[in-house]
């Protein structure tokens, strides 16, 4: 763990990484939410914010499905909050990010990476939604993981702990900045030993580091080609801070893994992501190395996306929407995406981790998507 002076230093940090990230002028809230301790405490936390009452915060007209708000895609996710209470909170099998996906605790973000499958949930606008019930959450995935009883084998997620991913629809590390929401679930994952919580991040919040998860709690921080990410990852952390920060998030007590997420296969991708290769080789410490897994996740799109991205962000669809190079795959949840066809994946997936091998041979690759 860092020392009071490397608190200091990271909580200050933090702060001023909270200004550039969130601005909030809007509140919207259904009134169970603004009434709960934890909306209480986050509309303290911006008190020059306009509180605006909703009755539900899947349906708020001008927000959500409004096309108008394509011209402030990014305006909208730093300057507006949603706070609702979850009512369904169900623990869904998943198998490759983790074993399970817990009920989130947010929905929606404040960054605005080109490729987020989030927004299509709500059209056009999508900040940050925070539910304030975080103790129900957590209390049904003590439930579930209760039921389940110890792991009964290994498996790529994990070869003792179940896995739960607690930050699939948002990012855990950015809604540390508006409550205590991950907090909490950190705090309650440390107190179960056959458990380990799990989210991916493409943003350093060094506040974490306080939070003594015991290894516990996974983070996954999401690394790609920097110049793929200064096109692709808007709002978000550089690359080379989150590679930076993974040895002191080990010594703060997290498992640290490793996202290649998102493959975009264009020309030049695999000199790219050789070069990324081996600055994680160059850079990590050993005790990082020593411990680290990889998942592989190729670019999944949508039709509906890249025509709202043509309406904001035009440049990042010239690597991310390529017709030729794709097909139409039906999601889990029903919606019809685009990937790379079978083809040119399984050559992709082959080639990435060849040049693994080649430069960064001590990184495991759990799966490949």
């Amino acid at each position: 763990m860092p020392g009071p002076a490397g608190l200091a230093e990271a909580a200050g940090a933090a702060g001023a990484a909270a200004a550039r990230m969130l601005d909030v002028r809007e509140i919207y809230a259904e009134p169970a939410a603004a009434l709960s301790p934890r909306g209480r405490e986050i509309i303290g936390r911006f008190p020059g914010a306009r509180l605006i009452e909703v009755a539900s915060h899947w349906n708020i007209p001008h927000l959500h499905g409004n096309e108008g708000n394509v011209d402030r895609w990014v305006r909208v996710k730093r300057s507006t909050l949603v706070l609702g209470v979850r009512k369904s909170l169900p623990v869904r099998p998943n198998g490759r990010s983790a074993d399970w996906i817990a009920p989130g605790a947010s929905n929606g973000c404040a960054m605005a990476c080109a490729y987020c499958y989030v927004p299509r949930r709500k059209g056009y606008a999508n900040p940050i939604t925070v539910f304030t019930n975080v103790d129900a959450i957590a209390g049904a995935v003590h439930r579930h993981l209760t039921a389940l009883g110890p792991k009964p084998e290994p498996n790529q997620c994990d070869p003792e702990a179940w896995v739960y991913d607690i930050g699939e629809n948002g990012d855990c590390s950015v809604d540390a900045l508006i409550s205590e929401n991950t907090a909490d679930l950190i705090r309650a994952f440390r107190e179960w030993p056959t458990a380990k919580a799990s989210f991916a991040t493409k943003f350093v919040n060094r506040e974490l580091l306080e939070l003594d998860p015991r290894g516990r709690t996974r983070v996954r921080f999401s690394v790609m080609p920097p110049g793929d990410s200064r096109l692709l990852d808007v709002r978000t952390s550089p690359v080379a801070d989150r590679i930076a920060a993974a040895g002191d998030f080990l010594a703060a007590g997290y498992e640290v893994h490793f996202n290649l997420s998102p493959v975009v296969v264009r020309p030049g991708w695999e000199a790219d992501w050789a070069e990324l290769l081996r600055e994680l080789d160059e850079v990590l410490p050993a005790a990082v190395k020593a411990r680290a897994a990889a998942e592989v996740i190729m670019l999944t799109h949508n039709r509906e996306l890249h025509e709202v991205n043509l309406g904001w962000h035009p440049r990042a669809e010239e690597v991310l929407w390529r017709p030729e190079a794709q097909q139409a795959k039906r999601s889990e949840n029903g919606a019809v995406n685009v990937r790379y066809r079978d083809d040119l994946k399984r050559a992709a997936v082959a080639r990435l981790t060849e040049l693994i091998a080649a430069h960064a041979p001590w990184l495991r690759v759990r799966y490949a998507f």
